[in-house]
């Protein structure tokens, strides 16, 4: 599966990873990836940068304007990493996956939109043991929840944002949680020491 995602995103993307720096040949704008460099921590924050993107940025960058109610969700997944006892790094796999699942928005059930039974901000099924619908619409289970699937792969410190997420979530977009890294890197350096 690592090979298959690393020539799928040097494929499409055209990417050369070198240094922690991303470089990109030349394309047609429309088609041009987005060549950032880690992001640098909110001034005071004390959180390291390096920690934040370890394995540079892959493809194309998404972002959205975050409401109150989301940002709130941001910092409740925060909170949840750092009672796991975990760090940065973990908190933007979260915030990264629950960006590309729901927008970071608690979501019910959707009616004749809902992917089967998954809810909440991960988008977690109750028929595949993630919890009850109670549970998995709370901000704290559920960011627990995620966490403690992502404890469980081996060596996940080691891959790609979106290769750490895609081995919890098991997602049929593998490689769409990889847009939302730079914003979720910045998110937790805006909100870490918060």
């Amino acid at each position: 599966m690592r090979t298959s995602l690393r020539n799928t995103a040097l494929g499409i993307a055209g990417l050369t990873l070198a240094g922690g720096a991303v470089a990109a040949p030349a394309l047609a704008a429309e088609h041009a990836p987005t060549a950032l460099a880690a992001p640098v921590a909110a001034a005071g924050s004390g959180v390291d940068a390096g920690t934040l993107t370890p394995h540079g940025v892959q493809g194309e960058q998404s972002r959205i304007t975050l409401s109150g109610e989301q940002t709130d969700n941001v910092k409740g997944i925060i909170a949840a990493t750092k009672k796991a006892g975990m760090d940065e790094r973990a908190a933007v796999v979260a915030i990264a996956t629950a960006l590309q699942e729901s927008k970071l928005e608690n979501l019910g059930h959707l009616g004749d939109r809902n992917d089967h039974d998954s809810q909440g901000l991960f988008q977690q099924r109750p028929s595949s043991g993630w919890g009850t619908v109670e549970q998995i619409t709370d901000v704290e289970y559920s960011t627990t929840a995620f966490l403690n699937g992502l404890k469980a792969v081996d060596g996940w410190q080691d891959m790609a944002l979106t290769e750490a997420a895609q081995a919890v979530q098991v997602s049929a977009y593998p490689d769409h949680y990889a847009q939302w890294e730079t914003q979720a890197a910045e998110l937790v350096a805006q909100h870490w020491n918060s």
